[in-house]
């Protein structure tokens, strides 16, 4: 294992993130306190509590899920795209470090950068909702294994986009509107049955209920099957990446 590849990597990307922080950490949260604002004081003045947990600490969970999960596929997808654009990927590629090094530091640099993110968006909440974590590891695991996952979507992404426009795709087409029918802002058991149903198709759905369960200890599908999701979708990332390298799709093109 090549680990001043790794770290080659991993600081030349996080360098990039603090050259631009307020662009990376001031819109995130603002954002986020919009949210706040609009779905806590608004809605939440017609919904009182869901499953015994006021509104706006229900939110909570849901809102960090969705910065997270966006924060990860773009910062991960914007650093293997743009060598790509610039033509330095194949400096990268010539160089002594295999697929599993170049990828661990792009994903670890992509999961930092939206794990600082997640932990001031939760720090921020405080400041509007009086919020109690019941599990504060179980919290953070599912935390980091949500950065690590989306991040390696990310990195998929960013190796099969032809232009910045097919950057933006996914996100905004395909995990924003999953996370918010995923029970991002409701519980699923709201719903009637048929849609219920349907929902559980939504992967997203699993991810949010697991963590929402270390915050309140609530959950819309069992715990087991949250955790058994997220680590399906890592293993599936990874071995995409693997066949990527393998086969030298998209890159070597």
């Amino acid at each position: 294992m090549n680990l001043q590849a790794i770290r080659a990597i991993y600081v030349f990307e996080m360098a990039r993130f603090f050259r631009t922080l307020a662009q990376s950490i001031v819109s995130p949260v603002i954002s986020t306190s919009l949210y706040f604002v609009v779905f806590g004081a608004a809605i939440g003045s017609r919904i009182q509590e869901v499953e015994g947990v006021s509104y706006g600490a229900f939110i909570v969970p849901g809102l960090i899920m969705l910065s997270v999960m966006m924060q990860s596929v773009s910062n991960a997808s914007f650093g293997i795209y743009f060598p790509k654009f610039i033509g330095t990927i194949y400096e990268l590629l010539s160089a002594p470090a295999s697929f599993l090094e170049i990828t661990a530091g792009y994903v670890l640099a992509a999961s930092t950068k939206a794990l600082i993110i997640g932990v001031i968006i939760l720090g921020t909440a405080f400041f509007f909702v009086d919020l109690e974590i019941q599990y504060p590891l179980a919290m953070l695991a599912f935390l980091v294994l949500t950065c690590l996952s989306f991040s390696l979507l990310g990195f998929i992404l960013g190796i099969w986009a032809g232009n910045f426009e097919q950057l933006q795709l996914v996100p905004l087409l395909v995990i924003t509107p999953l996370v918010f029918l995923g029970g991002s802002f409701y519980s699923i058991s709201m719903l009637p049955p048929v849609w219920q149903t349907i929902t559980l198709f939504n992967p997203v759905v699993y991810l949010v209920s697991g963590f929402r369960w270390s915050f309140f200890g609530l959950a819309d599908v069992a715990i087991g099957w949250s955790l058994l999701a997220i680590l399906g979708f890592t293993a599936l990332c990874v071995g995409v990446i693997w066949w990527i390298f393998r086969t030298g799709w998209r890159i070597r093109q």
